[in-house]
C-alpha cells in the first residue's frame, strides 16, 4: 500500500516524455522553448504539445519573454512553484523538524522539537501530524494540494518499506524498528518516503546548487556521529545496504580508543571527531586540574556538555581552542582519505560542529587540503553549504519533489 502512494506522485506526470521535459524546466530558473528544444533534442510539434500539457496541468508557467535575437522574442517557461506543496521532516538525535515549502523550495513554515529523554517515537510523531496539519490550516491548503511528507532520520533505514532500523544514541527509547512511512500516511493521507538524513541533506545542496557546473559532490554530518553521502549527475549514489554512519567507523588510529559505550571500531574517526569527542576531551582536561572557563560553568567535570565547550569558544578560552582544533585536525585527516578515494568536485559539510563556528571548518579544510595526494592538481571547493541546519529537512521534500519526474 506504502509504494502505491507513492506511485501517486509520480503518475501526476504520467508521459515520459513530458517528464523530461519538467525535469529540464525545474532545473533552471527560466528557460525558452528555443532553448529546450537544443537540450531535449525533440521535435517542434512534440516539444510544443507537451508544453502545452504541462501548462495546462499547472505546473508549469508562462513567465515572459526573452531576449530577441533578431526575430519574435521566446517565451520564458518556468515551474510553478503553487502547483503543489510538501512537507519535509528531518529526524536526528539532537532535534527533529518539519518544514512546509511549496515546489520551489520557498519555506512557508518550520517547527523543531529537542530530541530529550522523553521524545519517543509515541510522543514525537503524534507532534508532528499535529504540527502539520495546523501549518495547512494557518496557509489555507487543502490535503490534496499536498504531494506527500519526505523524511530525512538517522540511519539505518529501510527505505523501501519506510522503517527507521537500529539507529545508536537517541536520547529516548523506542526508536528501533519505527514504520515512521506507514504510520505518518495513515494519519496525514499523504504519501510519505523515508532515507537518511546525509542523502536528504546532499539532495537539498544539490537542488539549490543545480545551476552550477558541479557533477560530483560529496556530503558530511558531523554531530553527535558522522554520516555521509554522495551526489553524482544529480543523483545519490546508493551502496548495497544503507550505512550512511559506517564514515565514522574509519580507522585512524589502530590503537586509539573506542567510540561511545565502547562500540564500534577502536580508533575510528567517530572517537577523536564528534559531539562526543569533545565532550570526552573537555571532561579529561578539567579532571586534571586544567585551567579554563569551562571551570566555572559546571562544579562537576562529567556535567560538561557541547555546547558548554562552544561557549567557552566564543570566550576564546585557550583549552576549548585546543579541543575543537585537536578534533578538527582528525575530521581534517578523515577528509583527506576520502578526498583521496572518491575525489569529489565540492565537499558540503554540516551539522552540530560546524555550526559551532568557524575554528573547526577551517582547521578541518586546511588539514584535508594539505594531506590530499594530488593537490594541487587536484582542486576541491569546500563548503559549509546554503542551508545550513535545514538542508535536511528541506532535502526530505526534494526527494519527494523528484518522484514527479521517476520514470
Amino acid at each position: 500500500m506504502l509504494l502505491l502512494n507513492v506511485d501517486v506522485i509520480t503518475e501526476r506526470i504520467s508521459n515520459r516524455k513530458a517528464k523530461e521535459v519538467y525535469e529540464l524546466i525545474t532545473r533552471q530558473t527560466t528557460v525558452s522553448k528555443i532553448d529546450l528544444l537544443d537540450q531535449s533534442g525533440m521535435t517542434v510539434s512534440t516539444l510544443t504539445r507537451l508544453l502545452e500539457e504541462l501548462t495546462s496541468q499547472g505546473l508549469i508557467l508562462e513567465s515572459g519573454f526573452g531576449a530577441s535575437t533578431g526575430g519574435r522574442r521566446p517565451i520564458l517557461y518556468e515551474k510553478n512553484p503553487a502547483y503543489a506543496y510538501i512537507f519535509g521532516l528531518e529526524i536526528s538525535r539532537t532535534l527533529s523538524k518539519l518544514v512546509l515549502v511549496d515546489l520551489g523550495m520557498n519555506k512557508l513554515e518550520t517547527k523543531s522539537w529537542a530530541m530529550t529523554e522523553v521524545m519517543t517515537p509515541d510522543i514525537l510523531l503524534p507532534l508532528i501530524a499535529k504540527e502539520a496539519q495546523h501549518m495547512l490550516a494557518n496557509h489555507g491548503i487543502e490535503t490534496s494540494q499536498v504531494l506527500g511528507i519526505g523524511i530525512g532520520a538517522v540511519g539505518p533505514v529501510d527505505r523501501l518499506s519506510g522503517v527507521i532500523l537500529e539507529p545508536s544514541y537517541f536520547p529516548a527509547s523506542g526508536w528501533r524498528h519505527v514504520d515512521i512511512c506507514k504510520w505518518l500516511t495513515e494519519a496525514l493521507q499523504i504519501p510519505a518516503l523515508l532515507d537518511n538524513g546525509a542523502n536528504t541533506a546532499i539532495l537539498a545542496e544539490s537542488w539549490y546548487q543545480r545551476t552550477q557546473s558541479f557533477k560530483h559532490l560529496l556530503y558530511i554530518h558531523a554531530g553527535v556521529g558522522l554520516r555521509s553521502s554522495m551526489v553524482s549527475e544529480g543523483k545519490v549514489i546508493y551502496g548495497a545496504v544503507d550505512m550512511e554512519g559506517s564514515v565514522g567507523q574509519m580507522i585512524i588510529q589502530t590503537d586509539g580508543v573506542a567510540h561511545r559505550n565502547q562500540s564500534g571500531n577502536y580508533g575510528a574517526l567517530e572517537s577523536y571527531a564528534s559531539l562526543y569527542a569533545i565532550e570526552r576531551a573537555a571532561k579529561s582536561a578539567l579532571k586534571q586540574g586544567r585551567t579554563s572557563a569551562l571551570v566555572h560553568m559546571m562544579e562537576d567535570p562529567e556535567q560538561i556538555t557541547y555546547m558548554h565547550v562552544m561557549e567557552a569558544l566564543k570566550q576564546n578560552d585557550p583549552l576549548a581552542v585546543e579541543i575543537v582544533t585537536e578534533a578538527a585536525t582528525y575530521f581534517g585527516i578523515g577528509l583527506a582519505n576520502l578526498l583521496n578515494i572518491l575525489h569529489p568536485e565540492k565537499v558540503i559539510i554540516g551539522g552540530p560542529l560546524i555550526a559551532g563556528g568557524d575554528l573547526f571548518f577551517q582547521t578541518a579544510t586546511q588539514v584535508a587540503i594539505r594531506k590530499t595526494y594530488y593537490y594541487p592538481a587536484y582542486q576541491v571547493v569546500f563548503s559549509k553549504g546554503q542551508l545550513g541546519d535545514e538542508a535536511l529537512a528541506i532535502g526530505a521534500a526534494v526527494m519527494v519533489m523528484n518522484q514527479l519526474v521517476k520514470a
